[in-house]
C-alpha cells in the first residue's frame, strides 16, 4: 500500500524545482507509505510514491519501469492475483526485474493497453507514464477502495492519493464548493467525480483516464451489474450458498497473500465473524484480531467481540474509546478525511488502526461490503416496510413495524402512531420514485443546510442534490426490484464516498494500515447482485444467504443477534467542559462569522439545545458534527492553518530517476 502523487506539463526550466515540489507533495502523504519513497522526472512529467512495503519488501521500491524503460509506474494498492498474471506474462516472454505486483501492472499495460484493468483483482490507484506516446494513464479500482484525485493549476495537470498533497504544488489555492457542501449535508458525500473543493475531482471508481497534449479522457471500464426480475442467476438458497462459499473462500485466500503478517478486525457482528471464520479455515495458524469498544454502553459491542474471539481462539486486542478520545482526535480525523463529516464514527476507526500499527502489523482483513451486497442495512428493511405501509396509508398497525428497526433512537422508544407517521411518512406514497428508498433519509439530512448563511445558500441557489440524483439515474434504475434500487444507491453513492473513504482508506492509511475487503472482490459483488432479493432480505431477515451458510459455523448469539449499526458518541464528545481549545475556537461565534459558512445565531441555538438536558435528535447530532468538521476543513485547507513543512520533515528519496 502506498501514496502516489505527480504532475503533467509542469515545465519550469529548473530541474530542482519539480524535484523539490514532488518531494514536498509526497511528504504531505508520507503516512501512506513510511517505508520507502521515490520519484521519476522528465521535462514535463513527474511521478512520485511513498511506499508501505507489503509484497516484495526488498526490491519493490517505486517508480518501476518495464524492461526497456519506456513505461514508468507508481501505484497505490494491491493486485491480489499478481502471481497468476505474472505467469501469464512470462508465457508471453515478458522479463521481470522484481517480484512485486507493481511491475506486473506495467507489463500488463505494455501487453494489453488500458483494457488490462479488466484482468486485475485488487484495490488500486495507478499512474503510468508512456514515454513513446507521451501520455499519462490513471486508473482506479472498480468500487473506489483506493483514492485518486486530480486538478489543474494553470496549464499543469496534478494528481495525488490525497488532496492535501496538492497543497504543496505551486499556485494551488483550494476553495470549498457550496454545491458540494450541500451534497455532503444530504448524502454524507459528494456526487462523483466532485469533491468538497471546487475544481478538484476524483477519478471515478471503475474508470481510467488518459492525459496527453491534446486531450483528457475518462473511460468507465466497470459498473455494478443490475438484474431485473426474472433475470436473477440464483433463486435457490442451497445452490447459491455453495457458489458463494467457493467464490468468497477464494477472495479471502487471495487477500491473505502478503510478505508481512495479516490480521483481522473482529467487531462481534456477523460480517467480521464470517471473514474470520474463512481466514481460520484457510490459515489455521494463530490469527491476531482487533476490535473497538466504547465507554458508553449504547455504542459498545465488547461482549459480542469477546464471544467471537473466544470461539475462534484468536489472539485478540481491543481498544476502548470514550467521548474525550473522539474530541481529542477529531481535528486530525478531519485532516485525513478531507471532507465534511456528519458522524464521529471515523475517529474510533482511526484509534483502532493505530492500535494495530502499534503491534507492528500493516494489513487487516475486514467485513465491509456485506451489508450493501446482502441487504444488511436497516434502510433496506425500512424501505420494505414503507412500501407495505404505502399500500394502506391509513393503517394503524403497519407503521408500528418501524419501531423494531431503530431501538437506539430515543424518540422511537415510546413513539405512537402519529409520531411514526410524522417521522417516516415523508413522500410515503411516491413508491414509483427510483430513489424512494433514500428519499426520507436524504430529506431529513438535508435540513442541515438550514444552518448555512444566507450568502452560502444563495450561492447554492436552486441546486437540489436529491433532484440531480433522481434525474441522473432514473433510467438506469428503471425496472429493477426495490431492493436492487436501494442497493445501487448505497453502493454507488455512500459506500465509496464515505464508508470506504472517511471510515476506511483514510483512517487506515493515516496510521499506515492497509485494509483488505473480501466482500468487495468484484466476483463476490457480481455474484451477490445476481441473487434473488429473497436470498438477501427474506421478509425482514437480513443477509439470509449468509446466515444459512454459516449456521452451525458461528455461535448462535452472533449469527442471530439483532442488527446494531456502528455508531460513536457525538453529543457527549462535543458538548463537554473538557472540549479541546481548538474545537471550542472552531465553534466560537468569532470563528463562525470569519468562515462565513454558517449562521452564527443558528449555531448558537443548536449548541444551547445540546447543552441542555433535553433530548436531541439524530439530525441535531449530525448537524453539530457537520458544522464542526466543515469549520475545521475550512481552517486547515482554505485558511491553511497547517504546519508548514521544513527540511527535517521531508521524505528521503530512496530512488530518483531523472529522464531528461
Amino acid at each position: 500500500m502506498c501514496g502516489i502523487a505527480g504532475f503533467y506539463n509542469f515545465q519550469t526550466g529548473k530541474q530542482d524545482q519539480p524535484t523539490a515540489t514532488l518531494r514536498r507533495m509526497l511528504t504531505r502523504i508520507k503516512h501512506r507509505g513510511p517505508d520507502q519513497s521515490g520519484v521519476y522526472l522528465t521535462n514535463s512529467v513527474g511521478l512520485g510514491s511513498v511506499r508501505l512495503s507489503i509484497v516484495d519488501l526488498s526490491s519493490g521500491t517505486m517508480p518501476i519501469s518495464n524492461f526497456d524503460d519506456s513505461l514508468w509506474i507508481v501505484f497505490n494498492g494491491e493486485i491480489f492475483n499478481h502471481i497468476e498474471l505474472r505467469q501469464e506474462l512470462e508465457s508471453k516472454n515478458h522479463k521481470f526485474k522484481t517480484h512485486s505486483d507493481t511491475e506486473v501492472i506495467v507489463h500488463l499495460y505494455e501487453e494489453y493497453g488500458p483494457e488490462f484493468v479488466h484482468k486485475l483483482n485488487g484495490q488500486f490507484a495507478i499512474a503510468i507514464w508512456d514515454k513513446n506516446k507521451e501520455e499519462l494513464f490513471l486508473a482506479r479500482d472498480r468500487v473506489g477502495i483506493r483514492p485518486l484525485y486530480y486538478t489543474e493549476v494553470g496549464d499543469s495537470f496534478v494528481f495525488a492519493s490525497e488532496i492535501k498533497s496538492m497543497l504543496e504544488f505551486p499556485g494551488f489555492k483550494p476553495k470549498l464548493s457550496p454545491m458540494a457542501v450541500s451534497e455532503y449535508f444530504t448524502f454524507w458525500t459528494s456526487i462523483s467525480p466532485g469533491t468538497a473543493f471546487e475544481g478538484i475531482f476524483e477519478v471515478p471508481p471503475g474508470s481510467y483516464m488518459t492525459i496527453n497534449k491534446h486531450s483528457k479522457n475518462i473511460t468507465s471500464y466497470w459498473e455494478l451489474p443490475l438484474y431485473k426480475p426474472g433475470e436473477y442467476k440464483y433463486t435457490k438458497v442451497e445452490e447459491a450458498a455453495k457458489e458463494f462459499e467457493r467464490i468468497f473462500s477464494d477472495a479471502v485466500r487471495l487477500r491473505l497473500r502478503a510478505d508481512v503478517q495479516v490480521a483481522a478486525y473482529l467487531s462481534g457482528g456477523l460480517d467480521s465473524s464470517v471473514t474470520t471464520s474463512f481466514i481460520k479455515s484457510i490459515s489455521p495458524d494463530n490469527l491476531q484480531t482487533f476490535s473497538i469498544g466504547f465507554t458508553e454502553k449504547d455504542y459498545d459491542e465488547s461482549s459480542y467481540q469477546s464471544i467471537a474471539a473466544d470461539y475462534f481462539k484468536t489472539q485478540h486486542s481491543s481498544v476502548v474509546c470514550g467521548p474525550n478520545d473522539i474530541a481529542n482526535n477529531f481535528k486530525e480525523v478531519v485532516w485525513h478525511s478531507e471532507a465534511p463529516l456528519l458522524r464521529t464514527a471515523p475517529t474510533p476507526m482511526s484509534l483502532l488502526a493505530k492500535s494495530v500499527r502499534d503491534q507492528n502489523i500493516k494489513v487487516v482483513i475486514t467485513g465491509e461490503g456485506a451489508d450493501e451486497l446482502l441487504g444488511g442495512y436497516n434502510i433496506f428493511k425500512e424501505t420494505k416496510i414503507r412500501r407495505f405501509w404505502a399500500k394502506d396509508p391509513t393503517s394503524k398497525y403497519r407503521p408500528l413495524l418501524l419501531k423494531k428497526l431503530y431501538p437506539y433512537l430515543p424518540q422511537m422508544n415510546n413513539a405512537n402512531n402519529n409520531v411514526l407517521k410524522m417521522f417516516f411518512g415523508y413522500k410515503l406514497k411516491e413508491t414509483s420514485s427510483p430513489i424512494y428508498s433514500h428519499l426520507l433519509r436524504w430529506n431529513n439530512t438535508s435540513r442541515i443546510n438550514n444552518y448555512l448563511t444566507k450568502e452560502y445558500r444563495e450561492a447554492i441557489g436552486d441546486y437540489n442534490p436529491i433532484n440531480i440524483i433522481e434525474q441522473k439515474f432514473s433510467e438506469k434504475l428503471n425496472g429493477l426490484d426495490s431492493l436492487a434500487k436501494a442497493q445501487w444507491l448505497e453502493l454507488n453513492i455512500f459506500m465509496s464516498g464515505y464508508l470506504l473513504s472517511s471510515q476506511g482508506d483514510r483512517m487506515g492509511m493515516a496510521n499506515s494500515i492497509e485494509g483488505r475487503y473480501p466482500f468487495l472482490d468484484h466476483r463476490v459483488i457480481e455474484f451477490c447482485m445476481g441473487l434473488h432479493p429473497d436470498l438477501k432480505l427474506n421478509g425482514l431477515n437480513e443477509k439470509y444467504l449468509l446466515k444459512k451458510l454459516m449456521k452451525d459455523r458461528l455461535p448462535d448469539v452472533i449469527l442471530n443477534r439483532p442488527k446494531q449499526a456502528y455508531r460513536a458518541p457525538i453529543r457527549s464528545s462535543f458538548v463537554s467542559d473538557n472540549l479541546p481549545a481548538y474545537l471550542k475556537d472552531m465553534l466560537s461565534e468569532k470563528a463562525i462569522v470569519q468562515a462565513g459558512i454558517f449562521n452564527p445565531d443558528h449555531v448558537n441555538q443548536l449548541l444551547n439545545k445540546m447543552k441542555s438536558k433535553n433530548q436531541v435528535s439524530e439530525i441535531d447530532n449530525m448537524a453539530i458534527t457537520a458544522i464542526l468538521s466543515t469549520q475545521i476543513l475550512n481552517d486547515l485547507f482554505i485558511n491553511r492553518s497547517i504546519q508548514e513543512l521544513n527540511e527535517d520533515e521531508l521524505v528521503e528519496l530512496d530512488k530518483i530517476i531523472l529522464d531528461f
